[in-house]
C-alpha cells in the first residue's frame, strides 16, 4: 500500500520539463478525413513525418515548432486511390514532395488547451492554419526519457492549396469534398 501511494505521488507531481522535444514517429499519427460523394468519408494518414518544438508548460504561449510531412507517404489503405492522390491531379508528389508546417503563435485557451497558429505549405501554396490542441500530459518512459503528448484537430479547404481535381455526380454533388479534417496525435521526447 505504501509503495502504491508513493508511485501515485510521483506520477501526480510529474510535469513537463521546458526544452526542445522531437516527435516520436513510432507513437505519433497524422490523419485526415474528407467527404466522399457527400454521403460518407474517406480517411487516411501520412506515415512519414518529422518535427520538433520547444515547450515550457509555464510559458506555453512561447512555444515554437515545425513539422515536415513526406506527402508520398499518404495511405488510405486503397492502393489505386493512393496512386491517384500522389499523381499530378492531386498532391503531385514528384513536384511537391513535402508538406511543411511552421508555427507562428500559440494562444492559451484554458488549462491544457490552446490554439496553435502557423503556416502550412502544401502543393506549393502557403496558407495560415489554426489547430485546436490539447496537452495530454507528461511521462517518463522505462529508459528515462521525458515524453509529452498532444492531440490536435483542425480543418482546411483543399482548394486553398490548389488541389482542385473533382468529378460531378448525377445528383449534382461532388465526388470529393473540399473541407479536410485533420487529426494529429503527437508523442515527443525531450532532448537531453
Amino acid at each position: 500500500m505504501k509503495k502504491m501511494l508513493l508511485i501515485l505521488l510521483v506520477i501526480s507531481g510529474l510535469q513537463a520539463t521546458a526544452g526542445e522535444y522531437v516527435i516520436d514517429g513510432a507513437h505519433s499519427h497524422v490523419m485526415f478525413k474528407i467527404k466522399h460523394m457527400t454521403i460518407s468519408s474517406v480517411m487516411g494518414r501520412f506515415e512519414k513525418f518529422k518535427g520538433s518544438f520547444t515547450f515550457d508548460p509555464k510559458h506555453v504561449d512561447q512555444s515554437t515548432g515545425n513539422v515536415t510531412i513526406e506527402v508520398n507517404s499518404v495511405n488510405t489503405d486503397v492502393g489505386d486511390r493512393d496512386k491517384h492522390l500522389k499523381s499530378p491531379e492531386f498532391f503531385d508528389v514528384a513536384k511537391y514532395p513535402e508538406m511543411i508546417f511552421k508555427s507562428t503563435k500559440v494562444v492559451v485557451k484554458a488549462k491544457n488547451y490552446f490554439q496553435l497558429k502557423g503556416n502550412l505549405t502544401l502543393h506549393g501554396v502557403t496558407q495560415a492554419i489554426t489547430l485546436d490542441v490539447e496537452y495530454g500530459g507528461t511521462a517518463v518512459d522505462p529508459w528515462g526519457n521525458t515524453r509529452v503528448a498532444f492531440s490536435a484537430t483542425g480543418k482546411l479547404n483543399r482548394k486553398d492549396y490548389g488541389l482542385m481535381w473533382n468529378k460531378l455526380l448525377e445528383t449534382g454533388g461532388l465526388l470529393v469534398g473540399e473541407e479536410v479534417t485533420i487529426n494529429i496525435e503527437v508523442e515527443a521526447i525531450l532532448q537531453k
